[in-house]
């Protein structure tokens, strides 16, 4: 049965344990004694008496009224990753820019001042400069390698909130973590997708709230869309309290397809990192490649913070090869890795973002992006890694 009271917020006092373990232990309260996540399917529940229905109502988060406002299979997925980011709660979307867009109208209103990176997914970017300039929200756009750019852009008594991506999409560029979480006036918001909570916790650096695509590596079999918040369960009530009417809402099947994902995490980065190194070093000294972009190569000009922040490099990777044609040629070659948009999955998946994940973008944006028309992203899958090494090599041979 769901709880009859509003859920509580803290993860439960677990030994000092590794992230990977975590993953496995984590947000089983739901569930009884089965060891698969339980599906809390109903989008609505009976009450008993009128004072009853009112206390449903009215509490916080009481996953035993209406799935808008809390589901029990989603209220698992939350404190699962509440555990994992070392949160004291987490609160879930339909999809990352769910998570996005309720967190930035829950914090900001007309006149406020937004400063973001300038390297950021292009959704992001298109929901800043587009939705929020609209409401009167103004955004001021940083370098994210510059370092001090964002403490440089506050506005204090006006800017509310302070945006970062770290890894950046696509060029896996890095914010540094303790910069951002030493701004003090508004909040700070880390997009932490490309790291994943195995990869990186941004709230351990001070940052307030830690934000996934969990669409992506954390349910990480391309069958579940999903967006997840984490931080302090007050600053989160209030978002909540604006997501119910926002109406962002997620399924419970999505999350248990998310909880089912999670359990995996720790062995599917380990590989995926492992491989993802493997073909940077490939690449990097491979003639028809111009550029790779990820911070596990000695020669990332931010590998040194990279290290220093990162548990695991990363499962993704960019590179540049000489134009749109060659791009193209290189994607028609492809025999093992496959060409789709998404990433986290447990296949290897290649996008062309200039005309894909960024194809909203004028050509000066893309520009300013670092998007050129070579430019390809990798996902790494769970592929044996010469495979995968063999299958580059081979679509990247210019035809006779």
């Amino acid at each position: 049965m769901p709880s009859e009271t509003a859920s509580t917020s803290q993860p439960s006092a677990a030994p000092d344990v590794a992230p990977e373990t975590l993953a496995i232990t984590a947000g089983r309260a739901a569930s009884g004694a089965s060891l698969a996540p339980a599906l809390w399917a109903s989008s609505t529940w009976e009450s008993e008496s009128l004072d009853d229905a009112h206390r449903r109502a009215t509490a916080m988060r009481h996953d035993g009224f209406y799935s808008r406002y809390s589901n029990p299979t989603v209220r698992s997925f939350e404190q699962a990753i509440a555990e994992l980011e070392g949160a004291e709660d987490s609160l879930a979307f339909a999809s990352g820019m769910g998570a996005i867009a309720s967190t930035v109208f829950a914090v900001c209103s007309a006149g406020a001042h937004i400063v973001a990176q300038r390297q950021l997914y292009a959704g992001t970017l298109a929901f800043l400069q587009g939705p929020c300039r609209r409401m009167g929200i103004d955004v001021t756009f940083v370098d994210v390698a510059t370092p001090g750019a964002f403490t440089a852009a506050v506005e204090p008594g006006r800017t509310m909130l302070v945006f970062a991506e770290t890894p950046s999409n696509p060029l896996l560029e890095l914010a540094d973590l303790d910069e951002l979480g030493s701004i003090k006036g508004p909040f700070t918001v880390v997009d932490s997708t490309f790291a994943t909570p195995l990869g990186q916790r941004p709230l351990a650096h001070g940052v307030d709230i830690s934000l996934h695509s969990a669409t992506k590596g954390i349910a990480g079999h391309n069958d579940a869309t999903l967006g997840v918040i984490s931080g302090e369960a007050e600053l989160l009530g209030e978002i909540w309290t604006y997501s119910v009417l926002h109406g962002a809402t997620p399924s419970p099947f999505d999350a248990l397809n998310a909880l089912r994902g999670l359990r995996t995490l720790g062995v599917r980065t380990r590989l995926q990192n492992e491989t993802a190194r493997s073909l940077a070093i490939t690449l990097a000294d491979h003639p028809e490649v111009r550029a790779v972009h990820y911070p596990g190569l000695s020669e990332h000009p931010q590998h040194a913070l990279a290290t220093r922040q990162l548990r695991q490099y990363g499962t993704v990777l960019s590179f540049e090869i000489a134009d749109r044609d060659t791009a193209a040629g290189f994607l028609g070659r492809l025999q093992t890795a496959r060409v789709a948009t998404s990433l986290g999955g447990p296949e290897t998946i290649v996008c062309h973002p200039s005309t894909s994940t960024h194809a909203g973008l004028t050509p000066d944006e893309k520009r300013a992006a670092g998007v050129s028309d070579g430019l390809l992203r990798v996902s790494i899958g769970l592929e044996d890694a010469a495979d995968i090494v063999a299958d580059f090599e081979r679509a990247l041979e210019t035809p006779a």
